[in-house]
Parts: structure tokens; C-alpha cells; sequence
């Protein structure tokens, strides 16, 4: 007992209500939670403010902008952009994150397959160090288009920190760029000669007819082997909903029609739309906005993707915009992304549970972040 921590005069945020009380943390875990508005001696105050759950993110690439921080700008320490990438997450109150990093990419950069394995091997061995503040596992995105995509897969497909792989396809004429004209958009403004983007056009196009099928196929054989949850991702129509299902895919991630996400989640696929599209009041590529699923009750879960500071944020904006109960719109950042990636341990505040918590106050309407605790642990 004498170890134990005591947070006292909270707002708690539990799964179906939100009421006044105080919690007991020992050790790892929620050791008690009592309903009253009364401070305990001895505790620490929050003076009213919110205790809500760690948050937990399925799919962000921000640990590979913290090692390319500019396009073409290599960082020379891993571990540093790493340990980096860890403190924004913990700032942000993610205290479970599915690192999603690249297998592969549809253009020639090579950048991705460089980074591949340095950052890998960073994170193992900054978890090793026990150096990370949050709890650090792997999302790996298959870029299906990619020659060497199975082999880089299979080097790295078997590692135990491996929770969830998603099947991509960034290739022109396809999914979020089905238009060609929209494809040739979003690349202008970063190739800048014509000719070249032309010339990328044409591969990308040989390479998707040549390649994907094929890749689908292994990747999925693999993952099924070995029991790897599947996600699919930027599903547009009726026929790659069909297909997810035929593969076993569990996670629909960013459906880009209303159609597709409305048949993945009639079909019981879990489907995951980006806090940022929340925040910013629809998507930035021009595809379906997140609210109009929320508002439909199809939304079930929420990642930050490019931003971190996006997936607190977001459930407050749901509360405030869609009348949605504050502990619904937070389980869409912690108990329902819990549930879909087999984390039976966190998500909740609830006793017995891993104490991965966040205590937030409010300012004017934005949640920030005050204290951090994950497994117990204060990191912030």
C-alpha cells in the first residue's frame, strides 16, 4: 500500500458514464476506482480535472517523419528520432502506439526501404534500454505494388512486436487515386517536371497490373499463418470490400467512399477513420468525412496518423458536434482500438486493468494534457 499511487478529486471518464471520484493505482494496475467527490489526504489532487484512459493509435507514420524529417534529409541517429517520436506521442496522451511503417513503397525513391530496418532495429532497442515512455509495437504497411515488397516483408514479418499488417496499394488508378487526374495532383506540386511524372504514371500503372495480385497473395498467406491481424486500406468500392473479406481482413482503415464503408461495416469489418479529418472538418486529399460515418454510427475507431496531437483532440469535437457521449467518442481512441488489436489488458478505466491514464484539463474547449501515467508508471 505504501507504493500505491492515489489520484483524488478527478473527473473520471469510464466506459458507459462520467462521474466524480478517486482511483488507486498498485503497481501496473488499477487497483480500485471509488465514486465521490471528496479528496483524499495524502492523494493527488486533480483539482476536477478529466482522468481519461491512455490513448492507444493503430496507424501513424510520425516515427519515420522523425527519422526523414524533410524529404531527402536523412536523420543520422535513429534512436534519437525514435526517443523523439516517443516524447510527442506521450505529450499527445498516447501511451500504446502501433508504429506503421512502410514495406516498401510505389515509387523509386528507395528512402522507405532504407529506413525499413534502421528503424526497426531502433525501437527494439530502445525498448530493450526500457529508454520508451509509451508502449511501442508494429503496424506494417505493405506497399503491394513494390517489387521486393514479400521479401521485405518476410524479413521482418515474424518479429513478435509485429500486431497488425495492413495491404496497400498508393498506385495510380487505384483506391484514393482512382482518378488519374487526382493522382496527378497530389504529385505535381512535389515532381514539378511533367515528363517525370509521366514516366512514374507509366510505371506505377505497369507495376500495379504486374505485381499486386500476387503480393495480396503472400502477404495474406503469411499473415494467416501466423494468426497477424489484416487490415485493408483506402477501400473505394464494392469489389475491394469483397475482397478484404475474402482475405480475412478485420480493419477497414480511411474507407474513401460512404458505399465501401458502409459495406465493411454492415459486413462486421472494424472500420478506422483519421482523427485529422475530425479536427480540420473533412479529409485533406478530398475523400469522405470521418464526421458524416461518426454521425451515422459507423465510425469505430480513430488513428492520428500524420498528427499526434489530432487523437485526443478529435473525441472532444465529436462530443461537442454530434451530441455524442464523451465516453463513447474517447472509447473510439482507446477501449474500441483496444478490442480490435486483442489488448485485453488497457483501454478502460476500470479495476484490474493495465493504469495507462492520462489526467486533462480543459481550455477552452481543447484537452491538454497534464499527467501521463502508462502500466503504472508516471512518463509524464
Amino acid at each position: 500500500m505504501s507504493d500505491d499511487v492515489l489520484l483524488t478529486n478527478a473527473t473520471i471518464v469510464g466506459r458507459r458514464e462520467v462521474f466524480a471520484g478517486s482511483l488507486r493505482i498498485s503497481g501496473e494496475t488499477i487497483a480500485a476506482v471509488d465514486r465521490g467527490g471528496c479528496a483524499l489526504a495524502g492523494a493527488e489532487d486533480l483539482g476536477g480535472d478529466m482522468l481519461v484512459p491512455g490513448l492507444i493509435e493503430l496507424h501513424t507514420d510520425n516515427a519515420e517523419a522523425h527519422l526523414e524529417p524533410r524529404n531527402g534529409v536523412r536523420w543520422p541517429f535513429p534512436m534519437a528520432a525514435v526517443l523523439a517520436h516517443d516524447a510527442q506521442l506521450i505529450g499527445a496522451g498516447i501511451t500504446t502506439v502501433l508504429d506503421a511503417i512502410a514495406i516498401g513503397e510505389y515509387q523509386d525513391r528507395g528512402s522507405r526501404r532504407q529506413l525499413l530496418a534502421e528503424l526497426i532495429a531502433a525501437i527494439r532497442h530502445a525498448r530493450a534500454e526500457d529508454l520508451l515512455r509509451a508502449d511501442h509495437q508494429l503496424h506494417l504497411r505493405c506497399e503491394l505494388s513494390d517489387p521486393c515488397v514479400v521479401e521485405l516483408f518476410e524479413a521482418h514479418g515474424g518479429d513478435p512486436l509485429v500486431r497488425l499488417v495492413s495491404l496497400m496499394d498508393h498506385t495510380p488508378g487505384q483506391r484514393q487515386f482512382r482518378d488519374i487526374e487526382t493522382w496527378k495532383r497530389f504529385h505535381r506540386a512535389r515532381m514539378g517536371d511533367e515528363a517525370e511524372m509521366e514516366r512514374i504514371l507509366n510505371q506505377g500503372l505497369e507495376r500495379q497490373e504486374r505485381t499486386v495480385t500476387g503480393h495480396r497473395r503472400a502477404v495474406v498467406a503469411f499473415c494467416r499463418a501466423r494468426a497477424i491481424r489484416l487490415a485493408s486500406h483506402d477501400d473505394t468500392t464494392e469489389q475491394h470490400v469483397s475482397q478484404a473479406l475474402a482475405d480475412g481482413v478485420t480493419i477497414a482503415e480511411f474507407p474513401v467512399t460512404m458505399a465501401a464503408a458502409t459495406l465493411a461495416h454492415g459486413a462486421g469489418l472494424r472500420t478506422v477513420m483519421g482523427a485529422p479529418n475530425i479536427v480540420r472538418g473533412g479529409s485533406h486529399s478530398g475523400n469522405m468525412a470521418a464526421i458524416d460515418l461518426a454521425r451515422d454510427g459507423m465510425l469505430d475507431a480513430l488513428s492520428s496518423d500524420y498528427a499526434p496531437m489530432s487523437l485526443l483532440h478529435a473525441p472532444f469535437l465529436l462530443s461537442e458536434r454530434l451530441g455524442m457521449a464523451l465516453p463513447d467518442a474517447l472509447a473510439l481512441v482507446s477501449d474500441s482500438v483496444a478490442s480490435m488489436l486483442g489488448l485485453d489488458d488497457r483501454g478502460r478505466i476500470e479495476a484490474g486493468l493495465r493504469a495507462d491514464l492520462l489526467w486533462v484539463r480543459l481550455c477552452d474547449g481543447l484537452p491538454v494534457v497534464r499527467a501521463v501515467w502508462r502500466g503504472g508508471r508516471r512518463v509524464l
